[in-house]
């Protein structure tokens, strides 16, 4: 697996980097054994960039993480979130208050079991708090050696330009895949701009591009999917349409549809990192073969098409969780 320099402050991960937000919560039961040996086949494989967050499980997918990596640790790229006001398991709201910052670093890196993470995000914006204090914040935990480098989830142009001028960013992740391209009319182009690497999570739209999501009335309340605007209704009905091209063009190519998603967003730049979820060995193998494969400007042209004329249908989080989102 290749590796390369995110960001201008000298960031180093692999091509391709792993979700693990799915191993804890939302997507199926845990299995926290499965789960273990794919952390441990990903870094065996040459990949080195996982994704967690306090607020997954709510805590449990760090503590997998810590458990999992323990005697390996200087191999990987560890990058974990603050920002959600948790309570009771779950969240209720955003905190980011320069003491509940610190806080929420203190308990990440003992659940990890280490003593530095090497991103920090700020995993969404909290209005209350101006993005300079707490942005000064998580560069006071630079300066101390606790955290490498700085990132922030789901932002906007202002947000972005406001905050790398306190401290370097060296990241920003946000959901960028086929179906999900709003970054590309203006996050994308300040993120290049300023030297900041983009780290794209949902890269599989999460899951429905790979063509075997269901209706979301199918999933338990607990599952995401259940929630998920684009699973519902009419949506639903259209959106397969996408799937459906994505699927026939990947095997023209000799591919998975998850290999050709994954493919279509490294052709972007190598300023792009994606970070497809899974828990299982078997699927984290296919999406890493994606890294080898190198789509003609036909197919490139092909995918433009498909996304230009089927467009997603429906919104990608419901009401509530939208409005999390800083654009």
């Amino acid at each position: 697996m290749k590796h390369i320099k995110l960001g201008s402050q000298g960031l180093m991960v692999s091509r391709l980097g792993l979700g693990c937000m799915g191993m804890s919560q939302w997507y199926g039961k845990p299995n926290d054994v499965e789960s273990s040996k794919t952390l441990r086949k990903a870094i065996d494989l040459g990949v080195n960039f996982f994704d967690s967050a306090e607020a997954y499980g709510p805590f449990t997918n760090e503590v997998l993480i810590g458990k999992a990596l323990k005697g390996i640790r200087e191999k990987a790229v560890i990058a974990t979130k603050f920002g959600f006001d948790l309570q009771g398991g779950k969240i209720v709201g955003v905190n980011s208050r320069p003491e509940h910052i610190v806080d929420v670093v203190n308990a990440s890196l003992k659940r990890l079991d280490t003593d530095y993470i090497d991103i920090l995000y700020q995993h969404r914006l909290d209005p209350d708090i101006p993005i300079e204090e707490v942005v000064g914040v998580m560069g006071d935990l630079v300066h101390t050696g606790k955290v490498k480098y700085l990132g922030l989830c789901e932002v906007g142009v202002n947000t972005i330009e406001r905050a790398h001028r306190v401290h370097p960013l060296s990241v920003v992740q946000s959901e960028y895949s086929l179906w999900e391209r709003n970054i590309e009319l203006d996050v994308l182009l300040v993120l290049r701009k300023l030297g900041i690497g983009l780290v794209s999570f949902c890269p599989l739209g999460r899951g429905f591009l790979t063509g075997t999501v269901e209706r979301a009335e199918h999933y338990p309340a607990s599952d995401f999917r259940a929630q998920d605007p684009r699973l519902q209704g009419a949506n639903y009905d259209n959106n397969v349409s996408i799937a459906k091209e994505i699927r026939t063009l990947a095997e023209l190519q000799g591919m998975t549809p998850a290999q050709l998603a994954i493919a279509w967003i490294l052709a972007q730049g190598e300023d792009i990192v994606p970070i497809p979820g899974t828990k299982r060995r078997k699927y984290f193998e296919e999406n890493c073969e994606a890294s080898h494969y190198s789509l003609s400007p036909e197919v490139m042209n092909a995918l433009e098409q498909i996304t230009r004329e089927l467009p997603a249908s429906g919104p990608r989080y419901n009401e509530r969780m939208m409005a999390f989102v800083d654009r």
